[in-house]
């Protein structure tokens, strides 16, 4: 998150808990601790927060990441896509291959 999410996030925080002391030491530290944070999670976590508890959040309380990138379903998608190419007559010899070689090892 950057420092205009951070006060962003803090706007939010203040217009519900009018106690919440901003300072710029305080977006200083929140937005270095959440650079890495996902900026609509994070709120997301902070609404979800603000319905069930009558103190300011922690950064604790509302953390949020992206989730990390799947290269293996990529990876999947992209090797059913060229199967989708391989001509059926390729695909009988290879699964005929692959039963014989499973007979022989099994005997």
């Amino acid at each position: 998150m950057t420092k205009t999410e951070v006060l962003e996030l803090f706007k939010l925080i203040k217009s519900i808990y009018p106690n919440f002391e901003v300072t710029q030491e305080k977006i200083d530290m929140w937005a270095d601790v959440m650079k890495g944070m996902d900026f609509d999670r994070v709120m997301a976590r902070a609404k979800e927060h603000i319905t069930t508890n009558k103190f300011p959040p922690t950064i604790a309380e509302i953390s949020a990441y992206a989730p990390e990138k799947n290269d293996h379903l990529e990876k999947f998608e992209q090797w059913k896509r060229e199967a989708a190419q391989v001509p059926e007559s390729k695909k009988r010899e290879f699964y005929e291959a692959v039963k014989k070689l499973v007979e022989d090892k099994s005997k």
